[in-house]
């Protein structure tokens, strides 16, 4: 079984035991999250797609680790102006690990957890 998740403004495909690099998302490490912005589910042939979400379905996972990604640099000039400029970046991100993909009215109690986005 497979999912299209949205969160921090991109869609992932997940499946249970994957380990992802999201967008940060609010929580301690060893915190269980909830996933609730699902596009699409897909379990052998069969596929189920959200107008926008689905309603009935959540994805349940674990914050492994809170980090920064690796520095970017960006460098601007321009040519026989004497401009230069330099500058670095680097994006907050959260490790997931998805623990399951829940169908079914056990997972509408949507209230228990928050998405973090």
């Amino acid at each position: 079984m497979y999912a299209i998740v949205e969160t921090g403004g991109k869609q992932y495909r997940v499946r249970e035991g994957d380990v992802l690099r999201v967008e940060k998302m609010e929580g301690e490490p060893g915190q269980e999250i909830l996933l609730d912005k699902i596009l699409l589910v897909g379990e052998g042939d069969g596929v189920r797609v959200g107008t926008p979400f689905l309603e009935d379905v959540c994805v349940r996972g674990e914050i492994l680790s809170q980090r920064r990604g690796r520095k970017v640099l960006v460098f601007k000039f321009k040519r026989r102006k004497d401009y230069r400029k330099k500058q670095g970046h680097r994006q907050d991100y959260t490790g997931i690990r998805i623990k399951a993909i829940e169908q079914g009215p056990s997972s509408a109690t949507k209230g228990e957890m928050q998405n973090g986005t």
